[in-house]
């Protein structure tokens, strides 16, 4: 069975997530079978990018959500926003 859940990177204290589909039986930072999207919980609003049409195609494929990449997942998109550099 697939699953969609969070990998563990980063340093110690220092965490980074990346949002990966992986067989429900690998250990948690094992190879997954494709890396969706990544979760920054360090920077203020949390950073969240996800490739949402690949998550629907695997969830159309059988693979279930863990609970928290379903609470992310919940989030509301925010619009991606081009700043001009200052002069």
């Amino acid at each position: 069975m697939l699953m969609i859940r969070l990998a563990r990177f980063g340093a110690r204290k220092k965490p980074f997530y990346r949002v990966v589909v992986i067989e429900k039986e690998r250990a948690r930072n094992g190879r997954p079978v494709e890396v969706v999207g990544t979760y920054n919980p360090r920077t203020t609003p949390a950073t969240v990018d996800f490739q949402r049409e690949r998550v629907t195609y695997w969830v159309s494929k059988g693979a279930k959500c863990s609970e928290r990449v379903e609470k992310l997942l919940k989030l509301p998109v925010r619009a991606a926003t081009t700043e001009a550099a200052p002069a």
